[in-house]
């Protein structure tokens, strides 16, 4: 028996508020399909304009930013799109539109994000290569988790402004990061990581706080 309108939209919410919920239904594996689509295109893009880059990586957040009108002169047209994010191929995406990524970030290859719930890049963030972002979890009880028949749920993971998340770090759900925050390479995040500090280590700890001229607020 096909799920009602309502039932959808209520299973999306409760996903979206990090409840448990059931992800192998139709309309949430189709809207999987769509990202892995969507990345497999970006991904397999090869040498594009910044643009075209852009464009593709838009399709997979479905970020509806207006871009500028294009410029005759390529490198006039890269100038004007430099405040945007960067995103390096590949990617692996699960739905996309919950993911926010901030002006002038940086994202690495093979950087995975399962965005179950919202995750939040902050402006001029750098990520080093494959860096995990989890939001999505599954029940501990094996009974209640059974398999893609099963709930599971998920947290969300904000990520400040201007931090530096090394190379192969997993920042798993309910995690948040303040700004200015770095994360030593390999390093699997369990916990929250005050504004302008050092964490490292699996799992990361807090070692030191980072002396800076920048602000907090």
């Amino acid at each position: 028996m096909e799920p009602t309108d309502q039932e959808i939209q209520l299973n999306r919410e409760r996903m979206r508020r990090g409840e448990l919920y059931h992800a192998f239904t139709p309309d949430l594996i189709a809207a999987r399909a769509r990202c892995t689509v969507a990345c497999r295109q970006f991904n397999e893009a090869g040498d594009v304009s910044r643009r075209r880059q852009i464009e593709l990586w838009q399709e997979i957040f479905q970020d509806t930013t207006t871009l500028p009108p294009p410029k005759d002169d390529p490198a006039e047209d890269e100038a004007q799109l430099q405040h945007l994010p960067w995103v390096e191929a590949p990617i692996r995406v699960d739905y996309g539109y919950n993911i926010r990524v901030g002006e002038g970030a940086f994202v690495n290859f093979n950087c995975v994000i399962i965005d179950t719930c919202t995750v939040s890049i902050g402006a001029r963030t750098l990520f080093g290569p494959n860096v995990h972002l989890y939001s999505g979890t599954h029940p501990l009880d094996p009974a209640l988790r059974n398999g893609t028949a099963g709930p599971e749920s998920g947290k969300e993971i904000h990520i400040g402004e201007d931090c530096w998340i090394a190379g192969n770090v997993t920042i798993l759900p309910g995690v948040t990061i303040g700004k200015g925050a770095v994360v030593g390479a390999g390093s699997v995040v369990t916990k929250d990581v005050p504004a302008f500090h050092l964490a490292l280590g699996n799992p990361a700890k807090v070692v030191r706080k980072i002396e800076t001229s920048m602000s907090d607020s």
